[in-house]
């Protein structure tokens, strides 16, 4: 019985995103199917019985989802209250109640790196019973440009930060979808497409990788219409009359030199930026669709040595990513493979090529003539965007196997990164290898399928299909469901990383294809010429599309019960000592076992959380832990007469024991029965023994679970020892089947959707959460072992740390923190999957994806020093204090000075260009050769430069030719703030600051400025490093200050230097200075005269000595004379003594 019940509680991002949850009893997996039957996906989805139905105005209006579109106007939504089974009386009471208590229901748009909020309106419209919002198209995006878009989710709720009646659905932005932006082909109408269907024998389908609702359908039919033929939709086929119809062999033909005749269509992929065609005639390339043209036109790949028959054999092989704001090291990669063996005239029979897919390249390296050569097909290839490798399916004579090359320049090295995988010998058919989207799951499907977690060194078997292989897949990222579809039509369905599967039925139509919306809902189209659009649609898992079936996966073999607690069991799975050793598989627990349910056919069941594998224990190589939910039946005397009897233990032949019946305490012995072989004989506290042989109806022969544990030579009297059937030798006594989903799984960001995108810059880290709430009943004991495996599929490109725990009401929390502290930029995808959980589960996987690289909302920016109006800006007009206006209008094809002059401007950027007007300062030649138009290049005025408004306020190097008015300065610019901040990837501003680094610099070569600064101490030597390499003068951003000395416009960019950010960090702004004052002769005045007496006087001093005037002798006497003492000489006489003798 399933019972709906509702919990107003906040389960937050949870898988189950409704408000009513399930409360489960036995046998609820047919009711379950009913519901699902009736919704179309699966009913963990929510409620139901109550939800909101909105629509746009003018496109798809339905109650079984919402389909949003979004236009060049603004979003327009209508939604009601549905009720389903109900009249529109008591709706419009509801919704009265709902506006007289103020509640309106809350609209949030997100994706993966996005999340917006708005609120309907209070007041509705009583008369349609419906509420209305009105959202601008600028508040969602502003962007316009074609290109790669996610398609947005919405959510739609009664409350906000609660999900009471929460209904999901999609917007689509129609005006940037490249698809849709072109006419594929020939219209087709409605009635020749009907008239097509009887002849229709295949249908293809491909999705656009970014907006799932965006289908290619094409269908491929006998020889009454050949060519190419399409169908277009943009509602995942929700839409009846939605589909539109092409004619496209025109557009191949045009292509083709030799007669276009007699050729059909094979397959179709849809990239991010092309479509690409497959059909008999060979592989055909469409133009860019970012570049809309009149007429789709498309490029043939040409392959040597190939005839028609082998283009229809030929298979294509594409991993479906979402190229949205793509990175440098993201790319497209699609391959083809010719299903047969190489000749000397062809290079090779696979080949592959990247966008935009103009060169094929054979996806074997040449090898060389040394090296041995091993004859092998490639029967797939792929190209791991996270590890950067080429991943081949290989076949030989022998095996099959899995290899993996490194790329480097895209183009896969000679040597192996790794040896080869060689899988077992019973995997004898492989058709394929497929990539789960926009994650690191890799399968290989074929009679058997595999899972890699680790991009191809490793694998695990998912199932086994020894007599119905898989030849295709299906799936959806955003539920991580899959769908693997046998050769004969068998539907098989598990989640991304689970390594079990459910088996639904199989399919009832002859021609149909599989599809999954951009939600989950898994569609089974078909052609019916007899309704009016001619595409029938059923839920994938409803009566009407598949063959019932009950999805039990027992097997054949007698289980063991061993008691752990009363509500832990081990079961373990008999396979005699006799079987041979090719056929223990099948007599084995396996994982695929695991998260299902065990139950018995009279009556109590179990789930299996976990599966060993022992070698010890004889006749037991596999058990299966298990948590009871509801008690199994114990025998009783009446079915089992040895019960009433006591037993005894005895040591027999290794490994048996032989068990001997007594008599009773009443003095009665009651035998075995013959249907009491293969039952297993539990003893509290002890090994449990599993019958397998009479030697008499007093003794058998038992195997024991856990030999170490069995009571030799003791007596148990009856009511001591306890008889469990779980054999498997007279009628099926139990059976294993899919059990509805036991936990809620949910993550902390719920900013966005279930896939999450981070990027993390040059380090930076982040912490991501991921919670996983039981729903176990209250009496079972929660098996302590961890809930989640988590996988990295690139685990070398960051530090990445883990930490788990059990918080107080038993929920398994795991945290993970990612740090970026190598220099090095790329991709990973960290997968959290509940491994026990039921495919049943709408979520089971979380898929976080960390790129290594500048987030395209982080950017830097400078802060104005005065914040100016946009009114302002469009009247030219704002004063400030002091009555100056702040805002300078620019004349037509204005340039700033050079060094040389006012009126001789060498830049070559124009501002407020105008074509048809002169051009002013432009008369000396070195203005004349300068000077080139960006925008207005090739045009005639300045209407046809087609300026946008962002442009025209933009300061922007690139739309100087649109920039109209500047900020204007009074002369002098003394200490100007340069104030440089960063948006985050959170939109948190912060303070640039070390250890960044800036250049700034006027772009038009112009003087007369300069920069003031303080530099730390630390940061001196890195300064003076970084300014060697690059030979520009670097600043500290933080408390930098600018100086201008001249005059008019200056126009500066500031660039972060690179190896502290991922980002390419720059902005620009403009100075115009004005009211220069005249410069004061002065100095000229000084310079004149001072030249003049210099010259004066050289002049004169060359004259005289020309003339040999002695100008100096007159003053040098004079001054000689003035210097001469006044004295006079007067004769002294000497008088001697003279003696004589």
């Amino acid at each position: 019985m399933l019972v709906w019940t509702l919990q107003q509680v906040n389960c937050g991002n949870l898988g189950c995103s409704f408000k009513t949850f399930l409360s489960y009893e036995e046998e609820n997996s047919t009711n379950l199917k009913r519901c699902e039957e009736r919704v179309g996906h699966h009913p963990c989805n929510g409620d139901h019985t109550s939800l909101f139905s909105c629509h746009c105005p003018g496109y798809l209006e339905t109650n079984n989802t919402i389909k949003l579109f979004l236009s060049s106007g603004d979003l327009v939504v209508k939604c009601y209250f549905l009720i389903l089974g109900t009249s529109s009386y008591p709706q419009k009471n509801i919704i009265k109640l709902f506006a007289s208590r103020g509640l309106a229901p809350t609209f949030r748009i997100m994706n993966s790196t996005y999340a917006g909020v708005f609120h309907f309106n209070l007041s509705m419209d009583i008369k349609q019973n419906a509420w209305f919002i009105t959202i601008p198209r600028e508040t969602i995006t502003y962007n316009t440009d074609i290109a790669p878009i996610e398609q947005w989710f919405v959510s739609i709720s009664l409350q906000e930060g609660l999900t009471t009646y929460t209904t999901e659905g999609t917007l689509l932005d129609l005006i940037r979808e490249p698809i849709l932006q072109w006419h594929l082909g020939n219209p087709v109408s409605r009635e020749k497409f009907v008239q097509m269907i009887p002849h229709v024998r295949n249908i293809r389908i491909s999705k656009c990788p970014c907006a799932n609702d965006v289908v290619i359908l094409g269908i491929v039919c006998d020889e009454t219409f050949e060519g190419v033929y399409l169908g277009l939709t943009i509602s995942g086929f929700w839409d009846n009359n939605g589909t539109s119809w092409y004619n496209l062999t025109e557009n191949i033909c045009s292509v083709l030199l030799e007669d276009c005749m007699d050729f059909s269509f094979v397959n179709v992929v849809l990239t991010n930026h092309h479509l690409i065609l497959l059909t008999s005639l060979g592989l055909f390339i469409s133009d860019d669709l970012r570049y809309p043209k009149k007429r789709l036109e498309f490029s043939r790949a040409n392959f040597c040595g190939f005839e028609r028959e082998d283009y229809v054999r030929a298979k294509l092989w594409y991993n479906e990513r979402c190229l949205t704001h793509r990175e440098n090291f993201e790319d497209d990669f699609i391959a083809i493979t010719f299903d047969k063996n190489k000749t000397l005239s062809q290079a090779s029979t696979c080949f592959y090529s990247d966008d935009p897919f103009l060169t094929w390249r054979p996806c074997l390296p040449k090898i060389k003539k040394t090296e041995k050569i091993v004859s092998n097909r490639v029967v797939s290839f792929l190209v791991d965007t996270e590890q950067k490798t080429a991943i081949y399916l290989m076949k030989t004579q022998e095996r099959i196997s899995v290899t993996v090359r490194s790329l480097q320049n895209y183009i896969p090295h000679v040597h192996k990164k790794f040896p080869s995988f060689i899988f077992p010998q019973d995997f004898s058919l492989a058709l394929g290898m497929v990539f789960h989207p926009r994650s690191h799951f890799l399968y290989v499907f074929g009679n058997q399928v595999w899972l890699s977690t680790d991009g191809g060194n490793s694998f695990l078997v998912v199932g086994y299909m020894p007599d119905d292989p898989i030849k295709r897949t299906y799936h959806s990222f955003y539920s991580s469901t899959i769908v693997f579809l046998s050769m004969s039509s068998g539907v098989y369905i598990s989640k991304a990383g689970l390594k079990t599967y459910t088996k639904y039925g199989k399919v009832k139509a002859s021609t149909y294809e599989i599809y999954y919306d951009h939600i989950g809902i898994g569609i089974l189209i078909s052609l019916d010429y007899t309704l009016y659009h001619g595409i029938r649609k059923r839920p994938l898992s409803s009566k009407s599309a598949l063959t019932s079936n009950d999805g039990n996966v027992a097997f054949n073999t007698s289980l063991a019960p061993q008691y752990l607690t009363s509500s832990n069991i081990i079961f373990f799975a008999y396979v005699p000592l006799n079987k041979a050793e090719d056929h223990n598989n099948d007599l084995r627990f396996s994982h695929i076992h695991v998260g299902k349910r065990l139950r018995s056919r009279s009556t109590g069941f179990a789930h299996i959380v976990k599966i060993m594998e022992h070698d010890h224990i004889l006749g037991f190589p596999t058990s299966a832990i298990t948590e009871v939910l509801k008690p199994f039946k114990v025998e009783i005397p009446m079915n089992s007469p040895c019960l009433s009897s006591s037993i005894t233990i005895e040591k027999d032949v290794k490994p048996f024991y032989k068990i001997n019946l007594h008599l009773n305490a009443l003095g009665t012995l009651f035998k075995f029965k013959r249907s009491d072989i293969q039952k297993t004989i539990v003893i509290p506290g002890y090994s449990s023994l599993l019958l397998v042989k009479f030697i008499n109806y007093r003794q058998a022969l038992a195997l024991a679970t856990m030999p170490t544990r069995v009571p030799l030579n003791k007596i148990f009297k009856e009511n001591e020892w306890l008889l469990y059937d779980f054999s498997m030798q007279f009628i099926t006594t139990w059976a294993i089947s899919p059990t509805v989903c036991n936990h809620w799984i949910q993550h902390d960001d719920v900013e966005t959707s279930r896939n999450i995108i981070k990027y993390i810059d040059l380090g930076a880290n982040y912490t991501f959460k991921v919670r996983i709430i039981p729903k176990m009943g209250k009496d079972a004991l929660i098996f302590q072992m961890p809930h989640v495996e988590v996988f990295t599929g690139r685990p070398q490109l960051m530090k990445i740390e883990s930490l788990s725990y059990w918080d107080d009401t038993d929920s398994y929390i795991i945290e993970i923190t990612a740090l970026n502290r190598y220099l090095r930029q790329g991709m990973t995808s960290i997968s959290f999957v509940v491994w026990q959980a039921s495919t049943f589960c709408y979520m089971s996987t979380i898929i976080l994806t960390l790129k290594s690289s500048c987030s395209y909302i982080k950017n830097m920016y400078l802060i104005p020093n005065q914040k100016i109006s946009m009114s302002a800006w469009e009247n030219g007009t704002y004063r400030n204090a002091h009555g100056f206006n702040m805002i300078k209008t620019l004349p037509e094809n204005y340039r700033p000075p050079s060094h040389l002059g006012i009126d001789i401007p060498l830049t070559d950027n124009f501002y407020n260009a105008d074509p048809s007007k002169v051009k002013p300062r432009d008369l000396f030649p070195e203005s004349k050769v300068t000077g080139k138009y960006k925008k207005c290049f090739n045009k005639s005025s300045r209407a046809e430069c087609n300026c946008t408004t962002a442009e025209k306020f933009s300061y922007s190097v690139e739309f100087s030719d649109c920039r109209e008015k500047v900020p204007r300065y009074k002369f002098p610019v003394s200490q100007y703030p340069i104030s440089l901040n960063i948006l985050n990837e959170e939109r948190k501003e912060l303070k640039m600051k070390p250890p960044f680094l800036v250049t700034v610099t006027e772009v038009n070569q112009r003087g007369n400025w300069k920069i003031k600064q303080h530099m730390p101490k630390t940061m001196i030597k890195l300064k003076n490093y970084v300014e060697s390499k690059i030979f520009l003068p670097v600043y500290n951003p933080k408390d930098l200050n600018l100086s201008i000395t001249g005059s008019e416009l200056f126009h500066f960019r500031v660039v972060v230097i690179p190896g502290v950010t991922f980002c390419n960090f720059y902005d620009e702004f403009q100075i115009y200075v004005d009211d220069v004052p005249l410069p004061f002769p002065g100095r000229i005045l000084i310079a004149s005269a001072t030249a003049v007496v210099l010259g004066g006087i050289i002049f004169v001093a060359f004259m005289l000595e020309t003339y040999n005037v002695k100008v100096w002798k007159p003053f040098k006497h004079m001054i000689i004379r003035k210097k001469k003492p006044s004295f006079s000489f007067r004769p002294i006489r000497v008088v001697t003594d003279e003696k004589t003798g």
